[in-house]
């Protein structure tokens, strides 16, 4: 039981990085101040590298990592897109990562809380990646 809840966790831990690179990818061409682009670019470095990790332990396991959900993914492409197309701002940027920090937030509580019998190594890393999205989600708020 440890170790398949240590693989979902690590999965869904792989699927939210995934998606927090691309919600990042989206946002930081349209960005236009420099602290705002430095917290990002620091972000998605972050996300790179907790990424890194999560490969590497699933691969311990046999596991390649699981993408986002297509549907999830198609409706926040969506939503950037619509957003950034209608509103080319700092404001539109930071209005989708904060509801992208707080949904990934959300959904890692969910699944730390559905997968308790996970290892040591990806309950950590899950805390680390909540830690890291809250702090994203906090240095993002004065450009709403």
């Amino acid at each position: 039981m440890v170790e398949e809840d240590t693989v979902k966790l690590l999965r869904e831990c792989n699927a939210g990085i995934k998606m927090g690179v691309s919600s990042l990818d989206e946002g930081l061409p349209k960005v236009q101040s420099a602290s705002l682009r430095s917290s990002l670019e620091k972000c998605r470095q972050a996300h790179g590298k907790l990424g890194d990790e999560t490969h590497a332990l699933l691969a311990r396991y046999g596991d390649e990592g699981k993408e986002p959900n297509p549907l999830a993914k198609g409706m926040a492409w969506m939503k950037a897109n619509v957003k950034l197309t209608l509103e080319d701002s700092d404001n539109a940027v930071a209005d989708l990562i904060t509801d992208g920090c707080a949904m990934g937030v959300k959904s890692l509580n969910r699944s730390l809380n559905q997968y308790q019998a996970a290892g040591e190594q990806a309950k950590d890393l899950a805390h680390r990646l909540i830690q890291l999205e809250n702090q994203l989600g906090q240095e993002v708020r004065p450009y709403l």
